[in-house]
């Protein structure tokens, strides 16, 4: 496995693969990596000739009162994840190397997309989201890149990006793992003490809840909201910020499950903002 620290290192390797005929995969990460994303480079490895992850926190996507200074870094551990996961290269630059002084340009996706759930409470998150993915297709040259369902509303506008910017890249969405008692794997998870950690529970119960509300029939939007809101509150540490049924593909509010349908919450532990989701689709 090699580490790359330039652009120029990455576009060096991507073109000697090309070269050979050789299939690229990339998994954009944040780091401090845990299962879900081993799950994504194990799917890469699957379906890919050659793996590129990058290991980038990425400071665009971060609001001014977010926690990018505390957000978790342990690279050495990283390395010996993806190691061990089959990666082939790890993309790790700096601040500098992606955004060089002066850098001004962002790629911004102008729909209710990115204004909806996350975006409330976050309105210049997807906008950096969508400028560092978009950089590092650019870089990478990839042929498919791997993301978690657990961020299902990156993933919808991500592929509204690939769409609109005419990348001939396809987007391989893999499902959420989750610790064994079913919270979602998250790195923002190291910030529970373990009060919080029991308390986070509550989003899984609230996604167990809301699939067997629909596999009984529940098809509003409202009922089922309200009956995992209540769920949620009960829980003394838990403050929601949302919990909303939104179109799978515009994420556009939905009064009736029909069709594919997005279910999906964020709610504080404490000072933790998590986030969980399920996907309701043929009906």
């Amino acid at each position: 496995m090699k580490i790359a620290t330039t652009i120029a290192e990455v576009r060096a390797q991507v073109a000697a693969w090309k070269k050979e005929g050789l299939t690229v995969g990339l998994v954009p990460t944040m780091g401090y990596l845990h299962e879900g994303h081993a799950s994504l480079v194990d799917e890469a490895v699957r379906q890919c000739d050659r793996v590129v992850v990058s290991v980038f926190v990425n400071p665009t996507q971060f609001g001014p009162n977010e926690d990018l200074e505390d957000y978790p870094r342990d690279f050495d551990r990283d390395k010996a994840l993806l190691e061990e996961h089959g990666c082939h290269l790890v993309f790790h630059p700096s601040v500098e190397e992606m955004y060089p002084e002066g850098a001004a340009t962002y790629v911004e996706i102008h729909s209710d997309m990115p204004k909806q759930l996350c975006g409330k409470t976050r309105p210049i998150h997807f906008r950096g989201v969508c400028t560092v993915v978009s950089k590092l297709f650019n870089i990478v040259t990839p042929d498919k890149a791997f993301f978690g369902q657990k961020d299902a509303q990156q993933l919808a506008i991500l592929r509204r990006m690939v769409r609109d910017l005419s990348y001939g890249i396809q987007l391989v969405g893999c499902p959420i793992v989750r610790e064994a008692d079913g919270l979602a794997k998250s790195s923002r998870n190291t910030y529970l003490n373990p009060q919080e950690r029991q308390a986070a529970l509550v989003l899984s119960q609230a996604v167990k809840l809301g699939q067997e509300l629909v596999a009984q029939g529940e098809r509003d939007a409202a009922k089922l909201v309200a009956a995992m809101s209540a769920h949620i509150a009960a829980q003394p540490l838990a403050r929601i910020d949302y919990v909303e049924a939104v179109d799978g593909v515009t994420m556009e509010p939905v009064e009736t499950l029909q069709g594919t349908v997005l279910v999906a919450m964020a709610v504080y532990i404490g000072k933790t903002r998590l986030i969980d989701n399920f996907i309701v689709e043929g009906l």
